[in-house]
C-alpha cells in the first residue's frame, strides 16, 4: 500500500506539475497574444491618426480653393454688374441719339435735307463716315449731347438677375 500511495502521490505531483506547466504555458501564450493584440491596436490607431492628419490637410486645401473661387466669383459678379450698368447707360444713350436722329431726319426731310447747313430746328448736321455729329446752336435747346465718360461701379448697382 505504501507503494501505491507513494505512486499516487508522485502521479498527483506530476499531474499537478503538468497542470501548472500547462497553466504557465497558457498564461505565457495569452500574454504574447495580448501583446500582439496591443501592437495591432496601436498600429491601427497610428494609421487612423495618419488618415486624420491627411484628411485635415485635404480639407484645408479644399477650403482654400473654395475661398479663392468664391472671391473670384464675387469679383466677376461685381465686374458683370458694372458692365450691365454701362450697357444700360449706353443703351439709353443710343436710344436717345436714335430719337434725336429720327427727330432731325423727320424735320430735315421736309426741309430739303442740306448736308452741313443749319436746319429749321437750330441744329447743324454734318455727315461723317462713322456717325452723325449733332451740334447745338442755341443754349436753350433741349437736345444738348454731352461727351461724358460712363461712370459706373459695383457700388452703384446691386446684383440684378
Amino acid at each position: 500500500m505504501a507503494s501505491s500511495s507513494g505512486n499516487s502521490m508522485s502521479n498527483s505531483v506530476s499531474e499537478e506539475d503538468l497542470h501548472n506547466q500547462r497553466k504557465r504555458k497558457r498564461m505565457e501564450s495569452n500574454r504574447e497574444s495580448a501583446r500582439r493584440s496591443r501592437m495591432r491596436k496601436q498600429k491601427h490607431l497610428d494609421e487612423l491618426m495618419a488618415q486624420v492628419t491627411q484628411l485635415v490637410k485635404d480639407n484645408n486645401q479644399i477650403l482654400t480653393t473654395i475661398n479663392f473661387t468664391t472671391q473670384h466669383y464675387i469679383n466677376m459678379e461685381a465686374e458683370n454688374s458694372v458692365l450691365r450698368a454701362q450697357m444700360m447707360e449706353l443703351s439709353q444713350r443710343l436710344e436717345s441719339l436714335n430719337e434725336i436722329l429720327h427727330y432731325l431726319n423727320s424735320g430735315t426731310n421736309s426741309n430739303n435735307s442740306n448736308d452741313g447747313f443749319e436746319t429749321s430746328e437750330g441744329f447743324e448736321t454734318t455727315s461723317d463716315e462713322s456717325f452723325t455729329t449733332i451740334i447745338s446752336n442755341h443754349n436753350n435747346n433741349p437736345f444738348v449731347i454731352m461727351n461724358q465718360p460712363i461712370m459706373a461701379s459695383s457700388d452703384m448697382m446691386m446684383f440684378q438677375y
